[in-house]
């Protein structure tokens, strides 16, 4: 016999509700949140951070070590540099690319962690 994962009964804890909605983020802020989290959800954006949380690299460097076109790269850039994840500088002709700030490595690192806990 299966276990039921819901409640039998109707019975809110109006106090329980009271507590946690005077808590809950503003929607804007949950949206970008949210948002962000969808960055994170593609493949090859999420190979383009783990690369960067190793070293700065040019565009040139993350084709090669993902093996795809340095535009397909770019462009992944370009929607990671909107999100504020990534920069870059500039040494002569070239541009380097880095992550924006600790925070991204620690996300991957969550990920990671979360993920090789179920494996």
């Amino acid at each position: 016999m299966e276990e039921k994962d819901t409640c039998e009964v109707v019975c809110v804890h109006e106090d329980n509700v009271k507590e946690i909605k005077s808590k809950m983020l503003e929607d804007e802020l949950l949206f970008e949140v949210s948002d962000n989290f969808k960055i994170f959800g593609d493949s090859t954006r999420l190979k383009i951070l783990y690369a960067l949380s190793k070293k700065d690299l040019c565009v040139c460097d993350l084709a090669a070590v993902l093996g795809m076109s340095q535009s397909a790269i770019s462009h992944q850039l370009r929607v990671l540099r909107s999100k504020n994840l990534v920069k870059f500088r500039r040494e002569g002709k070239m541009a380097y690319y880095f992550l924006a700030d600790d925070h991204v490595v620690s996300m991957i690192e969550l990920g990671v962690e979360h993920t090789q806990e179920k494996l």
